[in-house]
């Protein structure tokens, strides 16, 4: 329960956080991993323009923004913490800043656009990745800092350029604040190339996953580290050793203004960036979580997107190829228990490899059917081989159902084991409730004959053959016994007989089987008592008369039923 209360929270939050995500690329919800493989080219059109627009709408706001703040720090450096109109916003060159703000932004977005262009076209083209494309657009974001940084300097030329009454203090100052206002926002850009152009990471990741570590985490927290402390701590400094210097002016008024915009300023980058380096961390962990957790309830499709080149991406990709890698463990689990049966594949993966077994009691059924060879002249091996898999259905839900197991089937018959590999409690009851059932079962569901045997005894139960080719297999008298059970029940007309030693240990089942007598069996040196069913001795008449036609020839009956007591010879 609990663990189903737990996915019907992660889907609803899951299903939101795509949405939320998909607006940034113009999708109704972000597309499943390999859903992105059938994003075709006008899919993948609209998701380019709509990402360009977005990245483009975010370096606008934020270097005007930053660009602000940092002329507002500027001003308030050399009026002495003066936070008035006149010296901030008034100031004679606020234009040259407006007009530095806007050459940064016009760089930034030109060339941004020129470097992004290639890849965004490759991508609309749906054309496959190679190595080389894969190394461009895992460099994206790295570029994009890089043009920040030439914007930031084109800014700081243009100022310098054109406003007046500069002085020596007032280009240092300037270039000081322009050169940590182009550091803080290039993390950002940074960071937010880096989410922007995750379509494009997903894409060429497909066929060329990450293996190595590009872009890790540690530089995402270097970032964190740049913009939330070191360049406020940096601009503080500067300021007072500006102040100490004599380059800047004193504080004029009771509150030092400079210092309390410089922590806002740095409270809010720290709010941004922390916004987009945690996103970048949680979303693949979280995506990893979930496909956790759909792993450990047998989803072995699920698979995670590989869109980052940190550790992070390295991880994605692992992750999925440790998917494949249980998908092909427990496709080859399958397989094998379809051979050996549930729980012997089981019994070996925790053993492993080697000659295992050990003593046991257990309770034995031996099933075969009458004339075999017959059935197989006169119909041909299609039909056949249909009737012994309806055959070997019914035995194998009869044994399943009363706790035992199909030790083998062996062409015309089946061998089944109650107590090993896996113990049960009364075995031997258990393997003749199954006698009774399957009987049952075969009498009204198949047009042949057959004999079955039960026994009980100690038994070797393990693997027998060679290190290379061994199978597991019970060896013991009481096999041996209920095979000759069983062939003394194809020469009569009762269709399952069980020995002495499985009567006597039985529990209540034991209640519903009858004496008959007992005789020497061949290959056998002391007698074996011998029960069947007593419904079926009370249809077919007295003891004696059934165990005369036990002794007697087998005969062809077409149609039996066990129901009407005409099975058997």
């Amino acid at each position: 329960m609990k663990r189903r209360r737990h996915s019907s929270r992660g889907v609803p939050w899951t299903r939101l956080r795509r949405r939320t995500s998909g607006l940034l690329w113009g999708l109704p919800t972000v597309p499943s991993p390999r859903g992105w493989a059938r994003v075709g080219p006008e899919m993948r059109a609209r998701i380019a323009r709509h990402s360009v627009f977005t990245a483009v709408s975010a370096v606008v706001l934020s270097y005007a923004l930053i660009g602000l703040e940092t002329f507002l720090l500027v001003q308030l450096s050399f009026n002495g913490g003066q936070l008035t109109f006149a010296e901030t916003l008034g100031a004679p060159n606020f234009p040259a800043v407006v007009g530095a703000i806007v050459t940064g932004i016009v760089v930034n977005v030109v060339f941004g656009l020129l470097v992004f262009r290639p890849q965004l076209e490759w991508f609309v083209s749906c054309r496959p990745a190679d190595h080389a494309r894969r190394r461009a657009v895992q460099r994206v974001p790295g570029m994009q800092l890089l043009v920040s940084v030439a914007a930031w300097v084109s800014a700081a030329l243009f100022y310098v350029a054109v406003a007046d009454d500069l002085t020596l203090a007032t280009v240092a100052g300037v270039a000081v604040a322009f050169t940590l206002a182009g550091a803080s926002s290039a993390c950002l850009t940074y960071l937010f190339v880096e989410r922007a152009s995750r379509p494009l990471s997903i894409v060429v990741l497909e066929d060329f996953p990450a293996t190595h570590v590009m872009h890790g985490v540690r530089i995402r927290l270097m970032v964190v580290w740049v913009v939330c402390s070191a360049i406020p701590m940096i601009g503080l400094l500067t300021v007072n050793a500006g102040r100490f210097t004599g380059l800047l002016p004193d504080v004029a008024g009771a509150v030092d203004w400079t210092t309390v915009v410089l922590t806002l300023v740095a409270l809010a980058a720290g709010a941004r960036v922390i916004a987009l380096v945690g996103q970048a961390l949680a979303d693949p962990l979280t995506e990893m979580h979930l496909a956790v957790h759909r792993v450990e309830h047998g989803d072995y499709n699920a698979r995670v997107p590989v869109y980052d080149s940190s550790e992070l991406g390295v991880l994605q990709h692992g992750f999925n190829e440790m998917v494949k890698g249980l998908a092909e463990r427990e496709r080859m689990r399958e397989i094998f228990a379809r051979h050996v049966g549930d729980t012997v594949a089981d019994l070996a993966i925790s053993d492993g490899i080697g000659m295992h077994g050990t003593n046991t009691r257990v309770g034995v059924l031996f099933v075969d059917i009458v004339g075999s060879t017959k059935l197989s002249q006169d119909r041909s091996p299609d039909d056949v081989a249909e009737l012994l898999n309806a055959f070997f259905s019914i035995v194998f839900d009869v044994v399943d159902h009363n706790q035992g197991f199909v030790n083998k089937f062996e062409g015309d018959a089946a061998l089944a084991i109650f107590g090993a590999p896996v113990e049960i409690e009364d075995p031997a009851g258990h393997a003749l409730a199954a006698a009774r059932e399957l009987a049952d079962r075969l009498a009204n569901s198949l047009d042949i004959r057959w004999g079955i045997g039960v026994s009980y005894g100690e038994v070797f139960a393990g693997n027998i053959g060679h290190e290379r080719r061994y199978e597991y297999t019970v060896i013991g008298d009481p096999v041996n016994e209920c095979s000759r059970l069983s062939d003394m029940a194809k020469t009569g007309r009762v269709p399952a007989l069980a020995g002495g030693a499985a009567i006597e240990v039985a529990g209540t089942e034991a209640q519903e089987w009858e004496l008959l007598g007992s005789r020497i069996m061949r290959g056998r040196s002391v007698p074996t008592e011998f029960y069947a069913p007593r419904e079926l001795v009370n249809r077919l008449g007295s003891s004696t008369n059934v165990i005369a036609e036990l002794l007697r020839p087998a005969r062809k009956i077409v149609g039996a039923n066990l129901k009407t007591g005409l099975f058997g010879g």
